[in-house]
């Protein structure tokens, strides 16, 4: 049966009477305007998306750091700010959590008198010893960023905004932290909204998935719905879909679960998964270079039903990784480990086989 290309913007349609919800209007860097539309439940929010996206106004908007200038924004029944009845709460009253890029230490205070800051009673006092509590190993061990989240945790917040926080950090030290935030949240539950950049991070923390293109919110959904099956060709680069190619449906085969689809300007046919669309339609195929296999003679006797001959028009090492492109027609981005390039002996010119399995192929609206 063929399956129809999901809303991105499909919401579940209750609300937690602790979610934020933010629906607001904001010009940004005065290039466009954010038109934003959110819920979020209790738990981890990622918002994702390219640089200049509006990531950063959207939680400066809920912190009180930027005002709208039009809508609404609310954390269960307690009102941030609302156009209409000219309220907009101070910084100081909204009880946000905001841990910053830059982190923004005092670098003239202690551990504990960081993560004490702006507490002027005593009964926080053991608000501090309770927050250092969670950090298992030492907090005071020059890692800034469990301060800064520590600090921001301290108070109890209602809302937590985390803006790249991690970005800076090694890969063991990143899942430590990774670990002790999943660790508060399953204890606290309160919306927390975590930008990102790293596929990585929007897999080990998200519940749910924000992805924002010039101010509007373009997808919303799990991780696996919103990442693993994109619906636009801008979510589909954000989730690590280097190759994004422009095709046309040829035939559909309901008998088998697959269509054949034409790349645009070639004779490349594709199988792929069978969608409702109708023959002559246009749409777009996203395939993960990783996905990609290669060969230096034509492969016999596969499951996978791609199988495109093509030549090297370029290899460079990209870190631990052999990045190859492929010229078939159109150029494909592949990935393959160091030593799958010495053991094929690939070179620039060499021609060699692709093979692509169909659910692989995923398709998009044009």
């Amino acid at each position: 049966m063929a399956q129809t290309i999901a809303n991105p913007l499909a919401t579940d349609s209750t609300k937690d009477a602790r979610a934020l919800s933010a629906r607001f209007r904001k010009r940004h860097a005065h290039e466009f305007e954010l038109d934003i539309d959110l819920v979020a439940s209790p738990g981890f929010t990622i918002v994702f998306g390219a640089s200049g996206a509006g990531k950063t106004t959207l939680l400066d908007s809920i912190a009180g750091l930027a005002t709208p200038e039009g809508g609404s924004i609310s954390v269960g029944s307690r009102a941030f700010f609302d156009h209409a009845s000219h309220l907009n709460l101070p910084v100081a009253q909204r009880n946000v959590g905001y841990v910053f890029q830059e982190l923004a230490l005092f670098p003239h205070l202690t551990v504990e008198g960081n993560i004490g800051y702006g507490l002027d009673r005593l009964p926080p006092a053991k608000r501090v010893q309770d927050i250092t509590a969670i950090w298992p190993g030492e907090i005071s061990g020059g890692e800034r960023q469990r301060v800064a989240l520590a600090r921001s945790l301290v108070t109890d917040p209602c809302i937590l905004l985390l803006d790249e926080p991690l970005a800076a950090l090694d890969a063991p030290t990143k899942a430590r932290i990774l670990d002790d935030l999943r660790r508060w949240n399953e204890a606290h539950r309160i919306p927390i909204l975590y930008v990102t950049h790293s596929r990585d991070e929007v897999f080990a923390l998200g519940e749910r998935v924000t992805v924002l293109e010039r101010g509007r919110v373009l997808a919303q959904g799990t991780p696996h719905e919103v990442m693993g099956a994109p619906y636009q060709e801008t979510v589909a680069q954000l989730a690590g879909f280097e190759n994004i190619l422009d095709a046309v449906v040829l035939a559909s085969h309901e008998d088998r679960g697959t269509m054949t689809c034409r790349l645009e300007g070639t004779s490349v046919e594709l199988e792929t998964p069978l969608v409702r669309a109708e023959p002559g339609e246009l749409l777009r195929i996203g395939i993960r270079a990783g996905d990609i296999l290669l060969a230096t003679q034509r492969p016999e006797g596969l499951s996978a039903r791609n199988v495109l001959q093509g030549r090297i028009t370029s290899l460079i090492r990209r870190d631990v990784i052999s990045v190859a492109y492929v010229n078939m027609g159109v150029e494909l981005e592949v990935h393959l480990t160091l030593a799958a390039r010495d053991a094929l002996q690939l070179a620039q010119g060499r021609e060699v086989w692709l093979v692509v399995k169909t659910h692989s192929c995923h398709l998009m609206s044009a």
